[in-house]
């Protein structure tokens, strides 16, 4: 077999859910799904308002919540280290770290101090599947 195939088998990601290394976790951007469906699509300033982008980022927030749980087993041995947000949205639309504070708020009030995190908040023209919000996380496991 050659070093470079020319052939994708796209129905298999070429990436998994979280990844730990020493005792940190990374975990893969998670968008805003509700039992396997998008829950919203398009951009915000124009198809989303920041109220609704902000829902779906505690959606977004709740999905990364549940992969790192997938790996650690209990959240009590989590603490957030650093949150990126990603908002497609209008290139006139600057509301982008209100509506990842949504996530930022979720996460303290989860994880109480261990929810304390620095964070990104940053607008992109698309993302995936036209989800209007993405969001991933990087925490440490403690204890």
């Amino acid at each position: 077999m050659s070093a470079v195939d020319n052939t994708l088998d796209r129905a298999t990601p070429a990436f998994v859910p979280a990844m730990q290394a020493g005792n940190l976790i990374f975990t893969s951007g998670q968008l805003p799904l509700v039992d396997g469906t998008l829950a919203a699509t398009g951009k915000v300033g124009r198809d989303i308002d920041s109220v609704r982008a902000a829902e779906l980022a505690e959606v977004c927030t709740r999905n990364a919540l549940g992969v790192l749980e997938s790996i650690v087993g209990d959240l009590d041995r989590v603490r957030v280290v650093k949150v990126v947000g990603f908002v497609a949205s209008v290139p006139e639309f600057t509301g982008q770290p209100a509506v990842i504070d949504a996530a930022s708020r979720l996460l303290t009030k989860v994880l109480g101090e261990r929810g304390s995190h620095a964070r990104s908040a940053v607008g992109v023209a698309a993302l995936p599947l036209d989800a209007p919000v993405e969001v991933e996380l990087i925490a440490e496991i403690v204890g």
